[in-house]
């Protein structure tokens, strides 16, 4: 596991308990030593629940669990751990998901398919549930309304520092709370990039419109970043509803409820945003927050396919990287991306200088703010395809030798 913090960074921010969640946190010794490795979430009864999973083939066992739990729409407890992915581990991995979710359940007094269980970490090895079974009656004890930070500490694998986001929303003007942890560092990339994230808000509302506004919000948040461009077989995104909160009940008309919720759906997107960001600022190795902007493509998904392409160019990443101006390398990346576009009517740009347009470096061009920009730990990357009005923007990390050194020895 990454020692030393990465320079991008950010704070935890003030998270102050949220009424009908409550956290735990310890050490089961499943492959870490000295640090918490298995958290426990608990929440009120009759809480609902939505979730959203990686799109990789092989995915591990508990994708497999909490995809067929997600179908009964509620939730009573979360159980993860770091370490050991369960992934690629047959019926060893199916029993081990059973048997946490049946130990869970009767502390929780609830049915085991209210249990919600994920696991980040080494892939191919057997995940020795016993140790997390024999863990889960002190999680039960020790459970706390003020336990967040814990929590998002005991998720991590490579990860090098904790990720929380807490906004406050109104739901027919009555005040509710959105808080998330997340985890993740490397294999990060669309489609639900290994990744962990829970999110829990105190409002009352149905599965079926949480599962909508939590599809669409990831789609704008972790659907566009990519660190490495390798999707994880652990992808999980759980969003669970307490019901707690005091507010008008959610109509269910679909025009009336989206009215409702405006304000929720605004502030559920900002941190599933703000936990995407976090994750790209702790890219494996990484120096540098990237975003990418592209403009006038023929649609908003080819926007987003050359965005991409951009952001997963090992070149792109590696100069910036070096901090190195080459515009070049990012009409290459445009050009593999499989989509419509004109060399002759394109335009690139970084830190808001322009440095080629309709296909040719634009005259008395001056690489100098540039470069300066490029030394920043935060760079910007325009790109007008020219060619209509589709648009996107996405988020990568610079590629450096510290991504080599973490992944070269992970499961030494």
């Amino acid at each position: 596991m990454a020692t030393a913090v990465s320079p991008l960074a950010v704070a935890l921010p003030d998270l102050p308990p949220l009424a009908g969640v409550r956290l735990s946190s310890a050490a089961a010794g499943i492959r870490y030593q000295g640090r918490t490795d298995v958290v426990m979430m608990e929440v009120a009864p009759g809480s609902t629940v939505a979730g959203v999973f990686t799109s990789n083939k092989c995915p591990g066992a508990p994708i497999d669990w909490c995809r067929a739990a997600l179908a009964g729409g509620r939730a009573r407890m979360v159980v993860v751990n770091a370490g050991n992915a369960n992934v690629f581990t047959g019926k060893a991995g199916r029993d081990a998901c059973a048997a946490t979710a049946d130990a869970a359940a009767q502390l929780a007094r609830c049915e085991p398919q209210q249990v919600f269980v994920a696991s980040t970490g080494v892939i191919g090895e057997v995940l020795p549930h016993q140790k997390l079974v024999a863990a889960l009656p002190g999680l039960h004890a020790d459970l706390r309304a003020d336990s967040w930070e814990a929590a998002a500490r005991g998720i991590m694998t490579t990860d090098t520092f904790p990720k929380a986001s807490t906004r406050l929303a109104q739901i027919g003007g009555a005040p509710v709370r959105i808080t998330g942890i997340a985890k993740g560092s490397g294999m990060i990339a669309p489609d639900m990039a290994t990744m962990l994230c829970f999110v829990f808000t105190d409002a009352k509302i149905p599965a079926e419109a949480l599962q909508a506004m939590l599809a669409a919000g990831v789609e704008g948040s972790f659907n566009c970043t990519t660190v490495d461009s390798d999707t994880s077989t652990s992808d999980t995104v759980l969003l669970v509803a307490t019901g707690q909160a005091q507010h008008p009940e959610i109509p269910a008309a679909a025009e009336a409820r989206a009215t409702m919720l405006a304000d929720f759906a605004g502030a559920l997107n900002d941190v599933l945003l703000d936990l995407a960001l976090q994750v790209i600022r702790d890219g494996e190795g990484a120096q540098k927050l990237v975003r990418i902007d592209v403009t006038g493509a023929a649609s908003d998904p080819s926007a987003k396919r050359i965005a991409l392409a951009v952001a997963n160019s090992p070149l792109v990443k590696t100069a910036i990287a070096g901090e190195d101006a080459n515009w070049g390398r990012i009409v290459m990346a445009v050009g593999k991306a499989g989509e419509p576009a004109d060399r002759d009517a394109l335009s690139v740009g970084v830190g808001g200088v322009w440095m080629a347009r309709n296909g040719a470096v634009i005259p008395g061009y001056d690489e100098a703010p540039v470069v300066a920009h490029m030394k920043g730990r935060e760079v910007g990357i325009a790109i007008d395809i020219g060619l209509g009005q589709g648009k996107a923007t996405v988020w990568t990390c610079d590629l450096t030798h510290g991504y080599i050194d973490i992944n070269g020895s992970y499961r030494s």
